[in-house]
């Protein structure tokens, strides 16, 4: 969680690093600021959390028309906030579009799928193998065996396809550059992002943005499974 004193500060964060959900308070931000973030970072989910009142009936009207997600009381919804913010958040629609990937990519083995969750939901900074192999404890070989066992893609394939899928959903609302994309998921370069890209879904990286998780997946399964290196 992190705080910010209205929207230039929430703006600058959103070029600093991926914002999953955006909680907001109406009485401390104009529902016009709403509305020009909702603009600009249309699949970004924004929650209203407040003392709502029971006169407040148009208030709530006015946070859905402008784009609202889900409005929670404070010191009523507090139990349920972190867990109204996971259902939002950016990571719970990528889990969402990706929910056949294990079936469509034979990922069958307890350790294909625990490495696959892994890569799903740590897409922010890139996970090295070696990284993944500590975490499990198995060498760094037998992690990449294991991974792309049975007809399986290989760790890198997996790995691109994760970050190729959140590159897209950034790319999807008109606020985020290539730049800024590139930026915050950690590639090289645009050039970096857009031959991923091509590998993983044979488009550019400025085509991203139209395709949904699992259109990304599908695309995927298609024929670009496995990798050369």
């Amino acid at each position: 969680m992190v705080s910010c004193r209205g929207t230039p500060a929430l703006y600058r964060l959103m070029n600093q690093r991926i914002v999953e959900a955006v909680v907001l308070a109406p009485s401390r931000c104009s529902l016009a600021e709403v509305a020009g973030f909702r603009a600009s970072y249309p699949t970004v989910a924004i929650l209203a959390y407040a003392r709502f009142r029971p006169d407040d009936g148009s208030l709530l009207v006015e946070c859905h028309r402008t784009g609202v997600r889900a409005a929670l009381v404070e010191g009523v919804d507090d139990p349920i906030l972190g867990e109204a913010l996971a259902r939002a958040s950016l990571t719970a629609e990528r889990r969402a579009g990706l929910a056949r990937a294990p079936r469509l990519l034979r990922l069958t083995e307890p350790i294909q799928r625990e490495v696959w969750e892994v890569l799903v939901e740590e897409v922010e900074r890139p996970v090295g193998t070696d990284e993944l192999a500590h975490r499990f404890g198995v060498s760094r070989e037998h992690l990449s065996r294991q991974v792309g066992a049975g007809g399986a893609p290989n760790l890198k394939r997996l790995m691109d396809l994760t970050r190729t899928v959140c590159a897209a959903q950034l790319l999807s609302n008109p606020g985020y550059t290539i730049q800024t994309v590139v930026r915050l998921l950690r590639f090289t370069s645009s050039s970096h992002l857009s031959r991923t890209a091509r590998r993983i879904v044979g488009v550019p990286a400025t085509e991203l943005g139209t395709l949904a998780p699992r259109d990304i997946l599908l695309l995927f399964v298609r024929g670009k499974t496995r990798s050369r290196v």
